[in-house]
């Protein structure tokens, strides 16, 4: 834990590194109590630095010899610092040799080299590799790696690094060794090893080229039957990047190692991705429907790292969206892609615009805003954000919408041909997109440098002498911390013209005809106004289809046009939002009535549309699934100036309990006609009929007779897949019915299994009835531990984030218990506890009574200290003004 004052880094202020490092070698004689870490590097002087001073980084290691171009060095020829070691005037050319001490099996932050499980791993982004040997720890220094791995062979059987295995042998003490080499140049966050015992899934796989590559997924004994399913998503995710983006897998192996102590869900290490075991083990028997898109999604993601990261990586860690929201959108598109179909990519789609309002916006509008681009930073791992990630993602999208899939083709291309081998920032990949188009996307820098999400506004005029139909689009971007008055952003926005058939009408925008029944609108002034011509009839407007923008749209559609959008958009994403925007403005009216105390009522209007979409089986399964999920409570929030929990979530059940009473015949109906019987597949037909089926079951399950009851009961114990088994058990929490013995079968049936035993505590944490002192037993339970980031997450998270009318309880007991347990994670593991600390980033929009509890429970926390640097910065931001 870092005890010295915490400094802010500003982007403003890079220099480049003053000394290259061209190779490292590293001997590792791996012990889990001590570690010897052997560092040779070869250096030169940067000639684009003034300085001469060779500026190592180093955490919680033991310096045990330093020796350069073969002398030892004399401790008054360097200065050892807290974090860092520093030889003054170095000459031009330099070799050095750094000898180091570490204890892995102390290492609770789970960063740098640790001990899970009684083996060796490592994770080493944004800074870990500084606890394990000296280094200049930065993205901008490349090299090229050889490793020796030096180990008990009984104990670590299986020896792995970056790149290739060159040699392995015995030695004379009972300890093996592997030598590794990667033959590219790679900055140190993306140095991995493991140690342990392991065995691996391994598939000779073929690439387009011609050569053969080995693919391996290695976990621990016991768990080979759950890793067919990442395989199967990483020889997909090879296939794809060659065909979609002609990019083709370097090495000559790529392994996925599977570990379940892990602060992150995976890791992009150069070959050796090093994954949280949530995203590789599945079966039918302990993966949902959900997992299997995940383990797809991950897996994706960190092979497309390979060269959106890897081979042309960050220059600093201001450009992280660079890597994160390039591959995120990589990744997206890839599992859109593998669906197949349109519906399909609308579902997808639909869960990111979920995201982003669930998550992304309110961060924009919080204490911890940040550009996608960040100016300033305390902790870097505090900006592993949904900012960086998801919004960079969206901000990637929109060069695709604005060029085209073609001309983003062409702009990837031109990137890698201008930058592989290089670290770079987020204006080259922008500057590529432009010079590869021959267009001038200077304002779109704009999307990178400003916080915020934009709020467009829409007015319409249509003249039925003349057939035109204007829009007038006007835009702002409210205040965020550090910056005010916001310049216009350039957007693009998409529409569509539906006529009273609910067909789509031919467009001719400004004077040209547009050959789609959707434009691309380039909205780049703080008004604009756009011309449609030859309008015979006055449309509905579909505004911002398929979420073609990060924004927040306002406009003042009746409810006459929202029915006409949810029952006949051509544009499925903004069907959905047709049937999202009906339900908030019914969710905010009764969250008001039970704040004020008068009698709720829902509309019949608004039952019939639902029940239209509900039994429409021209509609795909999954889109009626996504189309009947209501507005969550943390998204109402997100619409209040002032919160109040437990009104949101009266209003919502409200709202819930009648649509289940009103519908009850057709929830069942559907129900029937969406079992899959056979076996299990996690395709996306077959898993859009289990989630369709499933949130019918929920609906029943929310005021439940005897025969409700029943059907969940009687799911649970026949249920043949855990997607329905959870489903059922989740449904049963939820009712209030007396689920305790099915609770104990399910934990008695699956106490094996790691994941499961989270599932199993997270459906408990997030379930209403569930309160504090629940929460507390469940702490005591022997299968749980704050120690493992998966096992907290699914408690202490699921309570804190997603049971809002638990967690925000009167007298504030659910905030003393955020207080008592970030600073108790804080103490194991700095990362994780400043995520759990982020739970009361928007605390000041809360009612006057609860207001003043979460700032006394963030005082709390903030006097608590020596705080780690990542839960310094998020209370300090949160209490900050």
């Amino acid at each position: 834990m870092r005890t010295d004052s915490p400094q802010t880094i500003f982007r403003k202020d890079y220099t480049p590194p003053s000394y290259l490092v061209h190779t490292v070698e590293l001997g590792f004689d791996l012990d889990p109590a001590r570690t010897i870490v052997a560092n040779r590097v070869t250096m030169s002087r940067n000639p684009d630095s003034a300085s001469a001073d060779i500026v190592l980084h180093g955490e919680e290691i033991e310096l045990v010899a330093l020796r350069m171009n073969g002398k030892a060095l004399r401790p008054g020829q360097y200065l050892l610092g807290a974090s860092t070691l520093t030889i003054p005037k170095a000459p031009a050319e330099v070799t050095l040799e750094i000898e180091t001490l570490c204890s892995p099996e102390t290492n609770t932050t789970l960063s740098g080299l640790y001990v899970s499980n009684g083996s060796f791993y490592t994770q080493c982004e944004a800074e870990g590799f500084r606890r394990i040997t000296y280094f200049p720890d930065r993205p901008d220094v490349m090299a090229k790696y050889t490793v020796m791995l030096r180990a008990d062979k009984r104990r670590f059987p299986v020896l792995l690094s970056n790149g290739n295995l060159v040699e392995r042998g015995e030695l004379d003490d009972g300890r093996h060794y592997a030598k590794w080499e990667d033959p590219f140049k790679k900055p140190s966050y993306l140095f991995a090893l493991v140690a342990a015992r392991l065995v691996c899934q391994e598939e000779t796989y073929t690439l387009k080229s011609g050569r053969e590559v080995l693919l391996q997924v290695w976990v621990e004994e016991g768990n080979l039957d759950k890793t067919d399913y990442a395989m199967q998503s990483l020889k997909n995710s090879i296939r794809w990047d060659e065909e979609r983006f002609g990019l083709e897998l370097d090495l000559d192996r790529f392994m996925i190692v599977a570990v379940g102590d892990f602060n992150m869900g995976a890791m992009e290490n150069k070959g050796l991705n090093i994954f949280n075991t949530k995203f590789v083990l599945a079966n039918p028997r302990v993966a949902t429907d959900i997992d299997y898109a995940g383990i797809e999604a991950v897996v994706g993601h960190e092979y497309f790292h390979n060269w959106t990261g890897n081979r042309v990586t960050c220059r600093d860690w201001f450009q992280l969206s660079l890597k994160e929201g390039l591959t995120v959108f990589r990744d997206q598109e890839f599992s859109a892609d593998m669906i197949g179909t349109a519906s399909g990519r609308a579902v997808t789609r639909i869960d990111q615009v979920r995201t982003l309002r669930q998550a992304q916006f309110p961060e924009d509008a919080g204490p911890m805003a940040h550009p996608v681009r960040p100016d300033s930073f305390v902790e870097i791992n505090n900006f592993y954000t949904v900012t960086v990630y998801e919004k960079g993602a969206e901000v990637v999208r929109m060069y695709q919408t604005l060029l085209g899939r073609e001309g983003f083709r062409k702009g990837m291309d031109l990137y890698f041909a201008r930058h592989d081998g290089q670290a770079v920032q987020c204006d080259d990949f922008r500057n590529a997109m432009a010079d590869a188009n021959g267009i001038d996307l200077s304002q779109f820098e704009r999307w990178y440098s400003q916080a915020g999400t934009p709020v467009v506004s829409a007015v319409t005029r249509y003249d039925a002498a003349d057939e035109t139909y204007e829009i007038t689009l006007s835009q702002r971007c409210p205040d965020t911390p550090g910056q005010s008055d916001k310049l216009p952003f350039h957007i693009p926005v998409a529409i569509g013209l539906l006529g009273a058939d609910g067909n789509d009408l031919p467009l001719a925008v400004n004077g040209k005809v547009v050959g789609a029944t959707t434009a691309v609108l380039d909205f780049t002034e703080a008004e604009q106004t756009f011309r449609f011509t030859n309008v015979h009839e006055k449309p509905v407007p579909s505004i911002l289809r398929d979420f073609s923008a990060p924004v927040v749209l306002e406009y003042g559609y009746t409810d006459e046009e929202l029915l006409h959008l949810f029952r006949h958009d051509s544009d499925p994403v903004n069907r959905w939002e047709a049937g999202q925007r009906l339900a908030m403005a019914r969710l905010l009216k009764l969250t008001a009535a039970v704040a004020d105390g008068a009698t709720l009522a829902l509309d019949d209007t608004f039952i019939a549309a639902q029940r239209a979409v509900l039994v429409d089986a021209s509609l795909d399964a999954a889109f009626r699934e996504q189309a009947l999920i209501l507005p969550s409570e943390t998204i109402i929030a997100e619409h209040m100036d002032v919160v109040d929990p437990q009104a949101i979530h009266t209003a919502r059940q409200f709202m819930r309990r009648t649509m289940a009473a009103e519908l009850g015949p057709e929830l069942l109906e559907q129900y029937e006609a969406n079992l899959t019987p056979g076996p299990y597949s996690p395709d996306a037909q077959s898993a859009g009929k289990r989630g369709l089926k499933n949130l019918c079951l929920a609906y029943l399950m929310v005021a439940p007779g005897p025969a409700e009851i029943k059907l969940a009961r009687n799911q649970f114990e026949k249920a043949g897949n855990m997607t329905d088994r959870a489903a059922a058990l989740v449904a049963l929490i939820h009712s209030g019915a007396d689920a305790s013995g099915h609770l104990q079968s399910f934990y008695d049936d699956f106490s094996g299994e790691a994941l499961v035993v989270d599932k199993w505590f997270a459906m408990q944490a997030a379930a209403p009835g569930t309160d504090l002192a629940a929460v507390r037993a469940l702490m005591l339970h022997p299968a749980f531990t704050l120690k493992n980031p998966n096992r907290a997450r699914s408690l202490l998270f699921n309570f804190c984030n997603a049971n809002p009318s638990r967690f925000h309880a009167a007298d504030g007991s659910g905030y003393a218990f955020w207080a008592e347990h970030v600073i108790a994670l804080d103490a194991i593991n700095p990362q994780v506890a400043a995520r759990l600390a982020r739970s009361m980033d928007r605390w000041r929009r809360y009612v006057p009574e609860l207001r003043s509890r979460m700032g006394a429970a963030l005082e709390r926390v903030a006097a608590a200290g020596p705080l780690s640097n990542d839960v310094a910065e998020v209370i300090g931001k949160a209490l900050a003004n």
